[in-house]
């Protein structure tokens, strides 16, 4: 899948599937799997450095694993997420950070909000650097929401979000990220769009789908958001299999010979 081919997906209704990535093992999965494509997620902060929310996150972290997640993936379409006030400290600033993570590997960057983004969106499409924008629950903003809350409710806020929406695409945004938003609002901004709008908590009628890895597979056992779908229990079966092999050792029945040098 190329950047090109999020609109064409959108013309022929055919969702896609995104799913997040920070290192080279799991990349290398998922690009082995049918999924479309990687998001290498600002929520490495909390899934792999165990932070409470994604400010944390820094553009040298953020290189890091999408590197990680390049050399798992060589061939995958990857987009990295853009961390908190990577983008707010001035055009040259944001151009540095947007340049190490493209030189880290990415095809395309993640930018959370629209309001003060507009110029900058459209200097950087205009530069060779594709952008996704990110609208509704904006988890960099976590702060000035006051915690997770879904974001759009209400007729004002609503037609705000829309509006942030036509105006990432009319700056060149070549998707927009829905986060937790009711999926009736979703189902309309999507219709108001020419290009794709990729879901998180944001209903079945949008263009497609993006999740975090380890809570698909059931791994992260702290908190489950009412949109993530356990398609595995992960965590169970990791269970089981460190249980099994601490038995083995202590029955002395690993390593077998045929495991063992001679």
């Amino acid at each position: 899948m190329t950047i090109l081919d999020f609109r064409k997906r959108k013309t022929s209704g055919l969702p896609i599937s995104i799913v997040t990535s920070y290192d080279a093992w799991s990349a290398r999965i998922i690009a082995d799997s049918d999924v479309d494509c990687i998001l290498v997620g600002d929520s490495a902060a909390m899934v792999m450095h165990g932070h409470a929310s994604t400010v944390p996150a820094s553009t040298s972290m953020m290189a890091a694993h999408i590197s990680a997640a390049r050399r798992g993936a060589p061939e995958a379409l990857i987009i990295g997420d853009l961390p908190f006030l990577s983008v707010r400290m001035g055009l040259p600033e944001a151009v540095r950070s947007i340049a190490a993570l493209m030189r880290a590997g990415a095809n395309a960057v993640k930018l959370e909000g629209a309001e003060g983004n507009l110029e900058l969106i459209t200097h950087i499409v205009q530069s060779g650097v594709p952008v996704m924008g990110h609208l509704g629950l904006i988890p960099q903003s976590i702060n000035a929401f006051g915690g997770y809350r879904v974001q759009g409710r209400g007729e004002v806020a609503s037609m705000r979000l829309l509006d942030n929406a036509r105006s990432l695409e009319e700056s060149g945004c070549f998707a927009v990220v829905l986060e937790a938003v009711p999926g009736k609002l979703a189902k309309r901004v999507s219709g108001a769009l020419a290009i794709p709008v990729i879901g998180i908590g944001a209903g079945a009628a949008v263009d497609g789908q993006v999740l975090v890895l380890q809570d698909l597979l059931g791994l992260n056992t702290q908190f489950t958001p009412k949109f993530v779908r356990k398609f595995l229990n992960g965590a169970e079966l990791i269970r089981k299999a460190l249980n099994r092999y601490h038995e083995e050792v202590l029955k002395r029945t690993f390593p077998l010979e045929k495991e063992s040098y001679e």
